[in-house]
């Protein structure tokens, strides 16, 4: 197990992440969400031994970290949120080039190229210069590079940003398999709530450098059991239409996409006859009005206040 106790970094802009405490089991993929700033890159430098931590320490198998860096370094693989390969080298490459500085003995590093390639789907793109790879290809070759070694822990920063469906499919399908099949534990961060809900375990929401929730899909969304969400759609939307419907104090959490509208309200409380009558005020035709259980972005806009992408 790897464990951050009262983690802590400063810098002379302040504090980026606030003494916070999470663990990592064996086997089990982990979410960590927050809006950009909340120090989520930071703590993951600190865990991955990147950068050393102001206060607090990193355990592995109650071990400290910070004494020995080794010790995780050993079995952890990192993907970076960033691409970090040789354009100008192929896949195969760029996979014997990492695997020596893995130290990975010739023979079984021959193995483990075949393999990985075969994982991440590039087994038949071996010749391709990277540079002339499409951003999923990128993608799925920056995580093969972090799966040479067969690491016990996997942190994986923001590994489909910027890419087509079908990369993001398959990298989806790959941390599943890798997990079920090898029993790899996972950090898994994204902006996309959709991954998170499909991939994780468990789940932590960071915000201002703290971990201010925590727990499995259920438990988190259980914050918000008090409420429901409701989705709205409307025909010749308007500003005051909007203005008015924000100024409504039963409401939190609105969101308006075109002519689609969200918001949640608490349990039991009627609005759709005051919905009606905003309607009519302002010649706006309402098409639908659907309740739904509070989702995980819900509740992640209820704690943190902002969108993810802020």
């Amino acid at each position: 197990m790897i464990e951050a106790v009262n983690l802590t970094k400063s810098f002379k802009s302040g504090v980026a992440v606030d003494h916070i405490n999470f663990y990592i089991e064996p086997g089990e993929i982990v979410g960590m969400l927050g809006p950009n700033g909340a120090g989520k890159s930071t703590t993951i430098a600190m865990l991955s031994t990147l950068i050393p931590p102001t206060e607090g320490d990193v355990l592995l198998h109650q071990k400290s970290v910070l004494k020995d860096q080794n010790l995780l370094r050993k079995v952890l693989g990192v993907v970076p949120q960033e691409i970090a390969l040789y354009g100008d080298l192929t896949a195969k490459e760029n996979l014997f080039f990492f695997g020596n500085l893995y130290k990975i003995p010739k023979k079984q590093l021959n193995e483990r190229v075949e393999i990985v390639l075969e994982q991440i789907g590039l087994e038949n793109e071996t010749k391709k210069l990277v540079k002339h790879y499409s951003g999923g290809m990128k993608r799925r070759l920056n995580i093969g590079v972090a799966l040479l070694h067969e690491p016990q822990y996997l942190i994986m920063d923001e590994p489909t940003v910027g890419i087509d469906p079908q990369s993001r499919n398959h990298i989806l399908e790959t941390v599943k398999k890798l997990n079920e099949q090898s029993n790899t534990a996972i950090i898994y961060t994204s902006h996309y709530m959709e991954e998170v809900e499909y991939l994780c375990n468990r789940i932590y929401i960071m915000d201002q450098g703290r971990i201010i929730a925590s727990g499995s899909k259920d438990e988190i969304k259980a914050i918000l059991s008090s409420e429901n969400t409701v989705v709205v759609k409307v025909n010749n939307n308007s500003n005051a239409f909007m203005n008015e419907l924000f100024n409504q104090p039963i409401l939190t959490n609105i969101k308006a996409d075109e002519d689609k509208i969200n918001f949640t309200i608490a349990k039991g409380v009627n609005f759709l006859p005051n919905l009606l009558s905003l309607c009519e005020r302002h010649n706006v035709l309402l098409k639908s009005f659907q309740m739904e259980e509070p989702t995980l972005e819900d509740v992640f806009l209820h704690l943190t206040g902002r969108a993810l992408r802020n």
